[in-house]
């Protein structure tokens, strides 16, 4: 049969959602009506913040949670390379100078000491990207004295501490992208924080720069998360934990059934502290391109991630490009792998992707 890189199990939601979807358009209320206030309401609870801000996409909630923290244009923000170009892009469009940090070789997340390095007096803020659903140490990182923007965009449902990723900074950012651990239909997204003035800007910025819809204070965004969206997300906030969980015994079942033992092969590891939400399963190799290759012979979808990273993209190079000396960054965009993750992956399927991989490892040797 093979297994695919994404084991989604959303069809059996289907009815339920168009349900929903069915009655929003009765209503006639498409845009910041009952149902966004609702999820917004029901993500903050969930996550333990006092507000949420849905806006149109998890891009355009990294650049206006930028601005709402204060960041101007010619600031500088600090985030890793070894991430979704968007991370950049979203505080490149904020005005901002991008300062690419390192990121540690096992958990592809940043820490405190790889941020540190690359403050300098002109920093205003620091992005952590909670990479693959792994969450970098927040407290470390707040502990530099700097505003602390979350990337949570691939960490719906991951913990760190005990608390939930996107209540641990000043402020958090989500995307309900269709591939995300809590997807919408299309794009969406959302800013998360306890400041009420941080949530007060978001508020104006999504909406042109205006609380009132008659006096615009500043340049903003039409960015809004519409109705049909939110009702969407609100038939799947209450599963996530479970989606969740079923991620978690997924890499867990891949250790158990010897993944670990492939020869070649590094698996993720976690963040001491952090309890990963999965959203993708990404091992090292050295040949990660081979092994690809052998594992899609044999039934099993693998591919590499972030192959140039952020600083190398063509767009950023002015921003210090091939200066930068990032080891760990250059590594992993070189040998990760994902290999199949999801809700719906069953141990049977676990087990042909470790016998797959067993096999593939053995026609792809590193030396």
């Amino acid at each position: 049969m093979g297994v695919p890189l994404f084991a989604s199990s959303l069809e059996r939601y289907h009815d339920r959602i168009v349900e929903r979807l069915a009655e929003v358009t009765r209503s006639g209320r498409y845009i910041l009506g009952p149902e966004v206030s609702a999820f917004e309401d029901e993500l903050a609870a969930y996550l333990g913040v006092r507000h949420c801000v849905g806006v149109a996409n998890g891009t355009d909630a990294l650049t206006i949670a930028l601005r709402a923290l204060g960041v101007e244009p010619g600031d500088e923000v600090v985030l890793p390379s070894f991430t979704f170009y968007a991370t950049a892009e979203a505080a490149v469009n904020a005005g901002a100078v991008p300062v690419f940090c390192d990121v540690d070789r096992d958990t592809a997340c940043v820490t405190g000491e790889s941020v540190e390095r690359a403050i300098t007096p002109r920093t205003r803020a620091i992005v952590p990207v909670h990479l693959f659903g792994n969450v970098a140490p927040v407290e470390e990182i707040a502990s530099l004295g700097l505003p602390v923007l979350e990337d949570a965009a691939q960490a719906a449902g991951a913990l760190r501490g005990g608390r939930r990723a996107g209540a641990l900074g000043d402020a958090a950012t989500f995307s309900f992208f269709p591939s995300k651990n809590l997807p919408c239909l299309g794009d969406g997204g959302a800013i998360a924080t306890n400041s009420d003035d941080v949530a007060d800007r978001a508020r104006r910025l999504r909406f042109h720069g205006s609380a009132d819809k008659e006096t615009f204070d500043q340049v903003g965004y039409n960015s809004r998360l519409d109705e049909l969206q939110a009702a969407a997300l609100r038939v799947l906030l209450p599963e996530l934990d479970r989606w969740t969980e079923a991620r978690r015994t997924a890499a867990a079942a891949y250790e158990t059934q010897g993944l670990g033992e492939v020869a070649g092969l590094a698996l993720p590891r976690p963040v001491p502290g952090s309890e990963p939400a999965y959203h993708l399963y990404v091992a090292r190799h050295e040949r990660p391109d081979a092994l690809a290759g052998a594992l899609a012979e044999r039934g099993v979808g693998a591919r590499g991630y972030y192959r140039l990273p952020v600083h190398l993209q063509p767009s950023m190079l002015r921003f210090g490009g091939e200066s930068l000396e990032l080891p760990a960054t250059d590594e992993l965009a070189r040998t990760n792998l994902a290999l199949p993750m999801g809700t719906g992956l069953e141990d049977t399927a676990i087990a042909e992707v470790v016998a797959a991989c067993e096999a593939a490892a053995a026609a792809t040797p590193v030396g």
